[in-house]
């Protein structure tokens, strides 16, 4: 419960996550038939960049702050949804993308814990029809939420805050637990790179209980060594649609120079094929 994203929103792991999103989103799109999409921890919404969480660590300014001004044609529906929802003054979180995207046809389901940020959230989407906030554990929520109904396909989007030193085992049991309530399901996970050994028994569990289709992207600043600093972002995708994993490794080629001009590196690996 002592996670506030506000401190971290629009850094660098936003950046590669949200990029990410919007593609994985716009496949969504390409079909006529609605998709659901539950963001499980999905924050307040929208964060004032100028504002006292953000200017303490001022971490926006070595994410979004370097892709801004960027020509790539790859990262352009990034930047022109963010500037659409009023970045560079404020940073807008998965939620808000995910509206965004939205077809009359489609709805999100947003899930927030902490109470200082299901208010904001809530007052964000006051009067979508679109948008349901569910102040819930995100665990629960995907017992509760799954699979989505009308739809029948869609999109699970676990963005957990790493509080918990048994976080990549919760998130395993999940992703098993939500492929076989919503086997049509897309699910995208968020996961920290501080050193590889807790990312490589991540995968091992996975692959351990049988799971298939896997694609692990990331980013990483520097070589993945001191396990007390954030050296990478990763983005774990089960059933990723067709091509994604082009369309990812083409959006990571384009941030790998802006956001890690010295030592970065980005990867895009199936850790377990079809």
């Amino acid at each position: 419960m002592n996670y506030r994203h506000a401190y971290h929103a629009g850094n660098f792991a936003d950046v590669m996550k949200h990029t990410l999103l919007l593609s994985l989103l716009a496949a969504l799109g390409r079909k006529d038939g609605g998709f659901a999409v539950l963001d499980t921890h999905a924050g307040c919404g929208l964060y004032d960049l100028s504002g006292e969480e953000a200017e303490k660590t001022g971490e926006w300014r070595d994410g979004v702050g370097r892709v801004l001004d960027s020509d790539a044609e790859v990262l352009a529906p990034y930047l022109a949804t963010i500037r659409r929802l009023g970045a560079p003054a404020c940073y807008p979180g998965s939620p808000a993308l995910i509206a965004d995207a939205l077809r009359p046809q489609d709805r999100l389901m947003a899930c927030e814990l902490h109470p200082d940020d299901v208010r904001p959230l809530r007052r964000l989407f006051r009067g979508n029809a679109q948008v349901a906030v569910h102040h819930r554990d995100a665990y629960e929520a995907m017992r509760a939420l799954l699979p989505p109904k009308p739809q029948k396909r869609g999109l699970v989007l676990m963005d957990a805050p790493f509080e918990q030193t048994d976080e990549f085992s919760r998130l395993a049991s999940a992703i098993v637990e939500t492929r076989e309530r919503f086997p049509t399901g897309v699910i995208a996970v968020w996961y920290p790179i501080k050193h590889r050994a807790p990312v490589r028994a991540f995968f091992d569990t996975l692959r351990d209980q049988g799971q298939r289709a896997l694609l692990a992207c990331e980013l990483n600043l520097r070589p993945p060594l001191d396990p007390a600093r954030l050296n990478g972002s990763g983005l774990l995708v089960a059933r990723p649609p067709y091509r994604f994993d082009e369309e990812a490794a083409s959006i990571l080629r384009a941030l790998t120079p802006l956001l890690a001009p010295e030592n970065g590196e980005a990867s895009v690996e199936w850790i377990a094929e079809e």
